[in-house]
């Protein structure tokens, strides 16, 4: 007889580790508090777009989704730079200039995901049913629908949370004994924006307002925006401020201090959203928080996936990457298991736990180098030595956005690979420079 496993959330995470446990026939239980996307649609307002990269790429081809996907995104080879002139400047994400990550709006990611999960007779969706209460001894979740106020109680052999970083799984798993958590809220917001297609004719980058082949950022210092493409003409842009004090969102409260903020920092995107100030005003400020916690299960019936065991900030484009890879591991180990369902939930955490809390470092520290060190003079000039270096010896150097962004090499290990590589670079800097500085002196020396 085949598990059943109960997975709560139908997130990202959630819809994916639902397709590799319905393809191998294994009974499903998939459900998710709002509402089903594929009757009402995505709503916008709150959301970031995705940037998809090879780790990503490489769950969703196992899932037998990745042409699929990259069909509704667009690919984005490297930054472009907005100065507050308007002025931009393109830097490739990789020295070949090849490799791209690929920008596609979380809704559709999300539709596709679970339009898949779907296609599988022993995969089970419903929605608008909140998990009010889990038995992680039975166990079982108890869930009640949130518009006829009915409950039911769902028995399976392991429960799988996947609803994100305000999990109630995890809030379950943390009122035990010996549960270590903890959060750390960015100081920043963020608000998203669209700046809507272009009508035919009236651009040069056809039904797009903007190059659609980068990422586009206006770093400001302790602020910025960024701008990801859509398949169907649009950008999904996103304000991140400080929620208070100076340039902050509570800061403009009239339409005058709007467009005077924009006229400031963003002047050559006020042009491009005429209705700005009404989207501004419409859509919500978002809060970002790291989330780390231990252990990721409970005596091998209850576990985390995804943002629910490691929710991290978007600044490197890798929570959803990072929550694929989750499902694959947690996949394999529960595959491989023969029914040792603790052995296989220690396993996929001893995998997994030390790589989430890597990234989530990186993710946090990379706000600094997008919102300022993009803007310096000197940043286009290291990464140049980045790609120099990686073409000179590719084996031995790898720059480390590439190895998060275009590789399968576990985060911490590609951490802790460039701390090698750099300290060998300083030392051979400073080795050189000593030899020239001896030379040049017996030289002079000899000279005298």
């Amino acid at each position: 007889m085949n598990p059943h496993v109960l997975i709560v959330g139908g997130g990202l995470a959630g819809s994916l580790l639902a397709c590799y446990l319905g393809e191998r026939g294994w009974t499903v239980d998939l459900i998710e508090r709002r509402n089903d996307p594929r009757v009402n649609g995505h709503s916008g307002g709150r959301s970031i777009n995705l940037a998809i990269s090879t780790r990503g790429l490489t769950a969703l081809r196992r899932a037998g989704l990745e042409e699929s996907v990259l069909r509704h995104a667009v690919r984005m080879p490297g930054r472009r730079i907005h100065s507050r002139s308007g002025q931009t400047s393109f830097l490739p994400y990789s020295a070949s200039g090849r490799h791209a990550i690929n920008s596609i709006h979380r809704g559709r990611l999300n539709l596709l995901l679970l339009e898949k999960a779907a296609s599988y007779p022993s995969v089970r969706m419903a929605f608008d049913e909140r998990c009010t209460h889990v038995d992680v001894d039975s166990p079982t979740a108890t869930f009640r629908h949130e518009v006829h106020g009915t409950e039911r109680v769902i028995k399976a052999d392991i429960i799988i949370g996947t609803d994100g970083a305000f999990s109630a799984i995890r809030e379950v798993m943390r009122k035990r004994e010996r549960f270590e958590y903890s959060q750390e809220w960015l100081h920043a917001g963020y608000k998203e924006l669209n700046m809507s297609a272009a009508a035919a004719g009236t651009s040069d980058f056809g039904i797009h307002r903007m190059d659609p082949n980068g990422l586009h950022i206006w770093p400001r210092g302790n602020t910025m925006m960024i701008a990801l493409p859509n398949a169907e003409g649009d950008f999904t842009c996103t304000l991140f401020w400080p929620h208070d004090g100076a340039d902050s969102f509570a800061a403009l409260s009239t339409d005058a201090a709007i467009i005077e903020r924009f006229e400031r920092d963003y002047p050559d995107a006020l042009a491009l959203i005429p209705d700005l100030v009404e989207q501004f005003r419409a859509n919500p400020v978002g809060c970002m928080v790291t989330v780390k916690c231990s252990p990721w299960q409970v005596n091998g019936k209850v576990a985390i996936a995804g943002d629910a065991a490691h929710a991290i900030v978007p600044f490197y484009g890798q929570g959803a990457n990072c929550a694929f890879e989750d499902c694959e591991a947690l996949a394999d180990c529960l595959f491989d298991a023969n029914g040792d369902w603790l052995g296989a939930l220690e396993t996929y955490e001893s995998l997994r736990k030390r790589h989430a809390d890597a990234i989530a470092d990186l993710a946090r520290d990379n706000f600094h180098e997008m919102s300022k060190d993009s803007a310096r003079w000197w940043f286009p000039i290291k990464k140049r030595i980045e790609h120099t270096l990686h073409a000179l010896f590719p084996k031995w150097f790898i720059p480390l956005y590439e190895m998060i962004s275009f590789s399968t090499i576990p985060y911490a290990d590609a951490r802790d690979r460039s701390s090698r590589q750099w300290r060998v670079v300083l030392f051979a800097t400073g080795l050189a420079t000593g030899l020239v500085i001896v030379l040049a002196w017996s030289i002079i020396k000899a000279r005298a």
